[in-house]
């Protein structure tokens, strides 16, 4: 399946949020996003829905597309446009239930790339490319040059995540990968559509 277009994917974490995620939805897509993934893990199954819903909702205003990470039950019931699975999970299983959905997965090396990628994903998020706020303990940090050796070794697209940034965004697609995903960095943002704007722009110069 082809990916959203522009190749930003925005994870959403309410916790880093300043305001509600309706909120932060619409000022990301103001500002020209296209993908957003729900990743609201620790919310009881009814509330997850509920702020899926809401979301899509204005996902749909925009025409943009809308995911869920995990949670298949919660994309087949909203309707969303696909699913984020982690890297234990089974990309052919979510295909069955999701059969013209956007599958993705995260992966941390170019094995479990290639894994997911060959069950059935339409891409992976390779994480953490730098050091991250949002996730501290999670790494080491691959950096560019592992960015570019696992890009180069897995047979589909994929999505550099961790420490993006709008200085940092253009070199990870001359790495290789064919999108870059954020969290911390819109999510704690004072002005979320100024960080969409500013990393759209040197995206777009970068491709």
């Amino acid at each position: 399946m082809r990916l959203p277009v522009p190749p930003l994917l925005v994870i959403s974490d309410r916790r880093q949020a300043g305001g509600s995620l309706e909120e932060l939805a619409e000022a990301i897509f103001g500002g020209g996003c296209r993908w957003l993934s729900l990743r609201e893990k620790d919310l009881p199954a009814a509330e997850r829905l509920a702020l899926l819903s809401a979301v899509m909702a204005l996902g749909r205003r925009w025409e943009a597309t809308v995911t869920v990470h995990e949670d298949v039950d919660a994309a087949v019931m909203a309707g969303a446009r696909g699913v984020h699975l982690p890297s234990s999970g089974n990309p052919e299983a979510a295909r069955a239930r999701l059969p013209g959905g956007l599958i993705g997965a995260s992966a941390h090396s170019a094995a479990e790339a290639s894994a997911l990628l060959g069950s059935g994903a339409d891409y992976v998020t390779i994480s953490p490319v730098f050091p991250t706020v949002s996730k501290p303990g999670y790494g080491p940090a691959i950096g560019l040059d592992g960015l570019e050796a696992i890009a180069a070794q897995v047979p589909g697209p994929v999505i550099a995540l961790g420490g993006i940034n709008a200085a940092n965004a253009p070199l990870c697609l001359s790495a290789g990968a064919r999108g870059v995903a954020v969290m911390g960095e819109v999510m704690r943002a004072t002005d979320p559509r100024a960080v969409m704007e500013a990393m759209l722009a040197v995206i777009s110069r970068g491709q």
